[in-house]
């Protein structure tokens, strides 16, 4: 689902809308507790008790009492009305109430220093289908991971992954908001590659499982080339997750559990074969040479745009039907 600009006088929303995801199904051959799933829900239910709040400051029909502007969609809903559908087509608020809330925007995060836009805007949305669309992803998604890998590493994926989406984001973009918490999103899907690619040898139908997979996530980046739609979040947060899966995700070596019940004196096989224990290390590596650059180029004001000419490809291509 392509995300629309929200024009207004606070600015202009690059929604952080994305496809519809879902998670294969892996058939792994361990025997491994499953846990309960319920960080992912209580993002859920966050992210929709935020959707409320906003709606809730956003008072549409106050912003409109002037009479000057289109009436409110919904106006049932009284104060939780929505903005005219001009003004906002995903049925939500403005983006100057976005904007106010923690949306992220390049000048606030580096002229003002307001790093902590960086992580707020990861827990708004611009509208019910903006939301609808995060939210369903996020359950077919993460608690798939979180039943197989437990809240703590799950948690941690998503919101580094979310952070890394932001900051990618404010280094090619400028002139626009954004919200949403594709870049989280996109993040477990890199997660989910990753862990697939370092547990290769205890999985079953492992190629179909693959190919799956990276159709899912092909087809997703490939929306993100559309008009009005960051996928520098989503690229950034895929990168994130994509290396933090190798980090936090990689599985025991089959039948390393059973052998804690042999005799002292027979030798163990390592917890991890020697390919994972290299990747760790890469993957570490690269996450924290890739956050400290990008970090510091951001916050010394510097348009990532210059240093890649063809990047801008990677957001929105042009066409004879639209432009960027």
């Amino acid at each position: 689902m392509a995300g629309e600009d929200l024009e207004s006088r606070g600015g202009v929303v690059k929604n952080r809308a994305n496809g519809s995801y879902s998670s294969s199904s892996y058939i792994v051959d361990d025997t491994e507790t499953q846990w309960t799933s319920w960080l992912v829900p209580m993002f859920v239910v966050a992210n929709i008790a935020m959707f409320i709040v906003v709606m809730f400051i956003n008072n549409c029909p106050h912003q409109n009492s002037a009479g000057f502007q289109p009436k409110c969609v919904a106006k049932f809903l009284g104060r939780f009305s929505f903005q005219p559908l001009k003004e906002n087509p995903l049925f939500g608020p403005s983006s100057s109430t976005l904007e106010k809330l923690g949306a992220l925007e390049w000048n606030k995060v580096v002229q003002r220093h307001q790093g902590w836009r960086l992580v707020t805007c990861i827990w708004l949305h611009a509208g019910v289908i903006h939301l609808l669309a995060n939210m369903l992803s996020l359950v077919f998604i993460g608690i798939r991971l979180e039943q197989q890998f437990g809240f703590v590493r799950v948690g941690v994926a998503y919101l580094i992954s979310g952070f890394g989406g932001s900051v990618l984001s404010s280094l090619f973009i400028r002139n626009n908001i954004s919200v949403g918490a594709s870049g989280a999103l996109f993040g477990l899907l890199g997660a989910m590659l990753s862990e697939l690619l370092t547990n290769w040898t205890i999985y079953t139908n492992k190629v179909a499982a693959l190919l799956t997979l990276l159709i899912i996530i092909i087809v997703n980046l490939g929306i993100g080339i559309l008009p009005h739609v960051d996928n520098y979040a989503h690229i950034g947060g895929f990168l994130t997750g994509f290396l933090l899966g190798f980090v936090l995700m990689p599985r025991p070596q089959f039948g390393w559990l059973e052998q804690q019940n042999l005799p002292s004196n027979v030798h163990l096989k390592s917890k991890y074969k020697t390919y994972q224990y290299v990747l760790w290390i890469l993957s570490v590596a690269l996450l924290v040479v890739g956050f400290t650059v990008a970090l510091v180029m951001l916050f010394k004001g510097e348009n990532g745009n210059d240093h890649c000419h063809w990047c801008h490809y990677l957001s929105c291509v042009p066409t004879s039907r639209w432009n960027c």
